[in-house]
């Protein structure tokens, strides 16, 4: 074995990152994507994917004249794979960071599932500087875990099954997660192929089994006070037969804490609804951007004129 220094493969070496933070002797990289020109829109993953997953998206959006932007979440895809940083104020930081790298201005976040929650955290912490428009897809806030005073949330009991499962079996858990996350009993082989659920598995297997599992606690987070700091246009989206994150207890809770936020509800739509009802999500996420004045300068849309509901 060669002693010395440690060459990154060269295909590595030319994708992109953006530094986030150090541990012991290595850095903290997020891999990103940076697509098209006009008004950004950063589009942040769900658990346990990557900036992938956005693949029936991304095409629309660039088509319509936006600049998209992907990125990995620690621990998740092409980013480093560290042992800590899976709370919500770091992952906010995080995206922080990328945005002031970038430099990006008028951006308009959309998080799906876990990714909802950075948005929220961001929006609640850094504030809308930055920031034209929200957008939750199928998102974990306000708050999932049943308190005294969140009567209406999701049993303690469930996550701990969740963390056991994975440290069981993260494969096996992982099989079972997506055949709820799609509701596979009911759209295999009608809106979703076993090759795109098996991309997702390979695509979930591959992430810092760690993170994986940290990333669980970091869902009982309570968004609540951050959702009423949001002063900016809001979308929210939300499939009313979502198995992972319920309807009743985020989309339904989120859009009403969130004053002239937008609601788009689809129909027997399941969690990961950015796939199989992609149409859906890009009619509604491409409508509400053109209704954002920043948007309009940037991409040539007209002016919406129909109210937020």
């Amino acid at each position: 074995m060669c002693m010395g220094q440690f060459n990154k493969p060269k295909e590595i070496e030319t994708m992109p990152f953006i530094t986030v933070g150090k541990e012991n002797s290595g850095e903290i990289d997020l891999y990103y994507e940076d697509h098209g020109s006009g008004t950004p829109v950063v589009l942040i993953h769900g658990w346990p994917l990557s900036g992938a997953s956005w693949e029936r998206q991304v095409p629309a959006l660039l088509e319509a004249g936006y600049r998209v932007i992907t990125y990995d979440r620690r621990g998740f895809g092409h980013s480093s794979k560290p042992a800590k940083g899976y709370d919500y104020d770091t992952l906010a930081k995080d995206l922080g960071t990328l945005m002031t790298t970038l430099n990006l201005n008028d951006a308009v976040l959309v998080g799906f599932s876990m990714g909802g929650g950075e948005v929220a955290r961001y929006l609640g912490t850094v504030g809308s500087q930055r920031v034209s428009g929200a957008v939750f897809v199928s998102a974990v806030p306000p708050f999932l875990l049943k308190t005294a005073d969140n009567p209406d949330g999701v049993d303690g009991s469930v996550f701990e099954g969740i963390m056991q499962g994975i440290i069981a079996d993260r494969p096996a858990f992982l099989t079972a997660f997506f055949n709820n996350f799609y509701n596979v009993d009911i759209f295999r082989s009608k809106l979703i192929s076993e090759e795109a659920i098996r991309l997702s598995w390979n695509i979930a297997a591959m992430a810092s089994a760690k993170g994986t599992l940290d990333c669980v606690s970091a869902w009982l987070t309570d968004f609540r006070n951050d959702l009423k700091k949001i002063a900016v246009p809001t979308l929210v989206v939300h499939g009313d037969a979502d198995r992972i994150c319920p309807f009743g207890v985020t989309g339904k809770r989120t859009h009403e804490a969130i004053p002239g936020s937008r609601f788009v509800v689809v129909e027997g739509g399941p969690h990961g609804l950015n796939w199989t009802h992609a149409g859906e999500l890009n009619r509604a996420l491409l409508d509400f951007l053109r209704t954002l004045p920043a948007q309009e300068k940037s991409a040539g849309a007209e002016t919406s004129s129909k109210k937020m509901h």
